[in-house]
């Protein structure tokens, strides 16, 4: 009998000593947490979707000959006063650029490019094409008339298949970006209904940022050392600018998705 009391004590004890259950939340509490995880997701998507509408129109700069995204450009060559090696005995129209068959100038966007002249402005733009790069060399050679000929920085010919392989890689960077931020527009919201789906929209999110600022830091890069050597030759008399506007599009894009990752995060974070 003494063998059996031991044994229910011992029990009694260990019932004694097992930890309390946890409450049960109430429902003012699950609605708090969960109103608070709502405005937190519409936050990340609202984020998002800025970043949508300045990568569509970082696509849509230069696509065609209208006004206002006939302007929006990466970079501008202006070869109106080019000093080429040997001209035809032509008299001089309006500009040397055009005395050689030469427009005025070219602006570079995502898809093709624009060219046009000083007193008229953009007269034309390349059909968009896929995975497009800017060749000066062909745009130029091309439309030299005979006998012309000028004497661009060899530096150019040098990075030729540097800025096509690179130029491919920021047209593909922008355009997934654009893709991958309007799914994840609707796809956010759904981190509510399910913690499953937390750690692979924030992926996503982390993903999309990184593309976002890799494009636009290679398109930075690129477009800053193009305009740079192209305007080193101070004997050819050609200038290149940097396009404000689209520049301005691409990194608030880049600012809103690097905004809607950091965000998503703390909200994973805080949700696992």
């Amino acid at each position: 009998m003494g063998l059996f009391t031991r044994r229910r004590t011992s029990t009694t004890a260990s019932s004694d000593t097992a930890p309390p259950p946890a409450p049960d939340l109430s429902k003012a509490q699950v609605k708090r947490a969960t109103r608070t995880r709502k405005i937190w997701a519409l936050l990340t998507s609202f984020f998002l979707f800025v970043a949508v509408i300045f990568l569509i129109l970082v696509e849509i700069g230069g696509i065609e000959n209208k006004s206002i995204i006939r302007d929006w450009y990466f970079i501008r060559i202006d070869v109106a006063n080019i000093i080429p090696a040997s001209v035809p005995n032509f008299a001089l129209i309006n500009t040397i650029a055009q005395t050689l068959g030469l427009h005025d100038f070219y602006q570079v966007g995502l898809w093709g490019f624009c060219e046009g002249y000083l007193n008229e402005g953009v007269t034309y733009c390349s059909p968009p094409q896929t995975l497009y790069w800017f060749n000066p060399v062909e745009i130029l050679s091309s439309e030299l008339i005979a006998g012309a000929s000028i004497n661009l920085p060899s530096d150019i010919n040098n990075i030729l298949s540097l800025i096509r392989i690179v130029s491919r890689f920021m047209f593909g960077f922008f355009l997934t970006s654009a893709c991958l931020s309007f799914v994840l527009i609707f796809l956010t919201p759904i981190s509510l209904f399910s913690r499953w789906w937390t750690l692979p929209i924030a992926l996503l999110t982390f993903l999309n940022a990184l593309l976002s600022t890799a494009a636009s830091v290679i398109a930075t890069v690129m477009f800053v050392i193009f305009r740079n050597v192209i305007s080193s030759v101070r004997e050819l008399n050609i200038s290149a600018e940097i396009g404000n506007y689209l520049f301005g599009f691409m990194w608030t894009a880049s600012a809103f998705a690097i905004f809607a990752c950091v965000e998503k995060i703390i909200v994973m974070c805080i949700a696992l």
